[in-house]
């Protein structure tokens, strides 16, 4: 059958990225603990298509796909090995958007439930060089210090999202990030809280009042001071707190640089 895409070109334009984006697929991610457990993906893969070539082969990408299911960072370089050498290209990327799920007990009655994070794995693979980032987006509660100081009582508080999104040659677990952004609020979220629990979380978070800044410089302290940390280069943190008395959402973001 005539083979199209694999035609010439005679435009002279180098395009540096064609694939397929969206592609929902199952994989394997392992916990902190080392256990491993299945998750529905959403999965873009790509690579570099030369000025003379008309275009790729899309169906190859999935063909690929279907030979790596565990998603580490062993595992994306040899993704992205296997894509480049398939589709004859010099770079080749990948994305990929799943729920992480993490196992949480209630701060007071000890009710387990499960929270979710979102996580975005990204790997571009140029010049055998690994590019790897990877972001752990978790709700946590951020209260208000303005409200407080100024009311006679109470404070507005809300839900807030702390993206951390991390540069790393050493894989990093979702479990460590999550904490830096729990730590680095008012107060963590459940999913499940009895009474006592509601008590507990209120109070907490009304004696740890946090700005979105300040939410923001403290993720960035335990970046820069953790031991867990050493395999970070750099790092982006974004705080989004969804304000419950504003029509709208206070936002504050740092960049780092690991030394």
């Amino acid at each position: 059958m005539k083979d199209v895409q694999n035609e010439k070109d005679t435009r002279n334009i180098y395009l540096h990225q064609v694939g397929i984006r969206d592609l929902k697929y199952p994989v394997v991610i392992r916990n902190g603990e080392g256990e491993t457990f299945p998750v529905t993906a959403k999965i873009s893969l790509s690579v570099d298509l030369e000025a003379e070539q008309k275009g790729t082969h899309m169906s190859r990408f999935v063909e690929v796909l279907t030979q790596y299911n565990q998603m580490d960072l062993p595992t994306i370089r040899q993704l992205l090995l296997a894509m480049r050498e398939r589709l004859e290209a010099r770079n080749s990327f990948c994305c990929f958007e799943f729920d992480y799920y993490i196992w949480k007990k209630s701060p007071v009655t000890g009710r387990e439930s499960y929270l979710a994070l979102e996580v975005e794995y990204k790997g571009a693979l140029r010049d055998d060089e690994l590019d790897f980032q990877m972001t752990v987006r978790t709700p946590v509660t951020t209260l208000c210090p303005c409200s407080k100081e100024i009311s006679d009582y109470s404070a507005h508080n809300q839900r807030a999202i702390v993206s951390i999104t991390i540069r790393t040659n050493q894989y990093i677990w979702i479990e460590d990030i999550s904490r830096i952004a729990e730590t680095a609020a008012s107060c963590p979220v459940y999913s499940l809280l009895k009474r006592p629990d509601e008590k507990y979380v209120t109070e907490y978070a009304y004696d740890h009042p946090k700005f979105v800044e300040d939410v923001a410089r403290d993720a960035k302290l335990m970046i820069d001071e953790m031991e867990e940390m050493e395999g970070v280069e750099s790092y982006v943190i974004e705080v989004e707190s969804l304000e419950s008395i504003h029509n709208h959402s206070a936002y504050a973001k740092v960049e780092g640089i690991r030394v």
